[in-house]
């Protein structure tokens, strides 16, 4: 359940009635999406929409006279921007939404507007130790927050790596803190527990569209070390946990000969290279959204055009077909140009070239790698299968496919990530007794 909060009575007609904090919902007809706006003295704005992660995001062509009211969102396909006015009568803003050609109407009252219902969500305060933590991978500095249980130790520890994209310590994503939850709940359970920003995000340093995949996995590594070095850690029992491409990025530290992972857990890790995992999920999430099936084989004829160039490194050729590509779509569809090139970087570069096969065939720890039946990002029809092949060496390889879950292990029938936010969930229950379990037996806590 989505709420809002209001604010106390307004000033009867004040001078400046726009300035402050307004929320709303865009009556989407599916499903109305609540957002937040923040007029600022100085003629600026900002927008905050929950379900979206969107958080204090500037506007432009930000209008806030009495009888025009408008912003636009910058940096988003299909030009969304608002239009009304302020009602004196009723201390409303009232007005349409326009995205892509279509309107919706959208009436703002004052207040702040509320982030969806997380009840999973961990809260202070906490019957166990926690600590800010920096460390340095080269020039790199990476920060942090290490969970302990109570006493002295030396504790099992676990170190968290998240998914693409910049992320924050708590993977955080769609109003939900995956990284937060398992954190708690290992953490809880008796292990210590290391979860990081990605580079350029909060404390960590460097920018993660430069970097590779060996500069990720000397990241990790140097969590690693970190955690070795402490007296308070059992410098024999540290794991990782690696969700999505952090499922990639685990094994890639663990293979290694020195690496001292004992043990690895990966949540909708990929059996497959980069380039495979790419196409398909743009097809199945294409068809998901009910695009016709000439417009599906369309886009999934462009991913694989574009991963072409991508495999090999050449990133000039990669942003020339993606500026083909995006000027092929509809006015309203395309992304700014100034984007394009943003987008392809050596980070996706790095992605779609990794091939996940010789890092999981060197494995000679335990390793639990789980995936969600329905899952539409990394699918197991896809992974399973290859995943199982990969591990027939590792000593105690355990894979796993839970029904009913999608890609963040949510309950959902479509598995669509267009619903990632509107399902209060953030990990099963039984996707944490069962990893939990599979812990305890093979890394007992003393």
């Amino acid at each position: 359940m989505i709420g809002v909060l209001a604010t106390g009575c307004a000033e009867a007609d004040p001078a400046e009635p726009i300035s402050g904090d307004w929320h709303g919902a865009i009556e989407v007809p599916t499903q109305p999406l609540q957002i937040g706006v923040s007029f600022h003295g100085d003629g600026t704005a900002t927008i905050d929409i929950p379900l979206q992660g969107i958080r204090d995001t500037r506007l432009k062509d930000v209008s806030s006279e009495r009888d025009r009211v408008s912003f636009a969102i910058p940096g988003i396909p299909g030009e969304p921007m608002f239009l009304g006015r302020y009602d004196s009568e009723t201390d409303r803003i009232t007005g349409d939404f326009t995205q892509s050609g279509q309107t919706f109407p959208l009436t703002m009252q004052r207040g702040v507007v509320e982030g969806p219902a997380r009840p999973q969500e961990p809260k202070p305060p906490f019957p166990y130790k926690s600590e800010n933590v920096t460390y340095h991978n080269g020039d790199i500095t990476i920060a942090g927050t290490l969970t302990e249980p109570r006493g002295a130790g030396p504790f099992p520890a676990i170190l968290l790596i998240s998914g693409s994209g910049p992320q924050d310590r708590n993977e955080e994503l769609m109003g939900h803190k995956p990284f937060l939850l398992l954190a708690d709940t290992f953490t809880r359970a008796g292990y210590a527990v290391l979860r990081t920003d990605d580079r350029s995000v909060g404390g960590t340093t460097g920018t993660l569209e430069d970097a590779t995949y060996t500069d990720l996995a000397e990241d990790a590594a140097a969590g690693i070390r970190f955690l070795r070095a402490r007296s308070d850690i059992d410098p024999d029992r540290i794991g990782l946990f690696g969700h999505s491409e952090g499922g990639y990025l685990a094994p890639l530290v663990a293979a290694r000969p020195d690496s001292g992972v004992a043990f690895a857990v990966l949540m909708a890790g990929p059996g497959v290279p980069g380039a495979d995992v790419l196409i398909e999920q743009t097809r199945l999430i294409a068809t998901a959204n009910g695009m016709p099936a000439e417009q599906v084989a369309t886009r999934v004829r462009q991913t694989s055009e574009l991963v072409a160039p991508l495999k090999t490194g050449d990133l000039a050729a990669a942003v020339e077909l993606a500026e083909q590509q995006n000027q092929s779509l509809p006015a309203a569809e395309r992304v700014p140009d100034d984007q394009i090139a943003a987008q392809i970087n050596p980070y996706l570069a790095a992605m779609v070239a990794y091939d996940p096969a010789p890092a999981l065939r060197a494995l000679r720890i335990p390793v639990l790698a789980f995936f969600g039946a329905t899952d539409l990002q990394v699918p197991p029809a896809q992974s399973e299968q290859p995943m199982r092949d990969l591990l027939t060496d590792a000593p105690d390889a355990t894979v796993h496919v839970f029904p009913g879950l999608n890609h963040l292990m949510q309950p959902s029938e479509t598995g669509n990530p267009s619903e990632y936010s509107a399902i209060e969930t953030t990990i099963a229950p039984e996707v944490l007794d069962y990893v939990l379990g599979w812990l305890r037996q093979r890394v007992p806590v003393r």
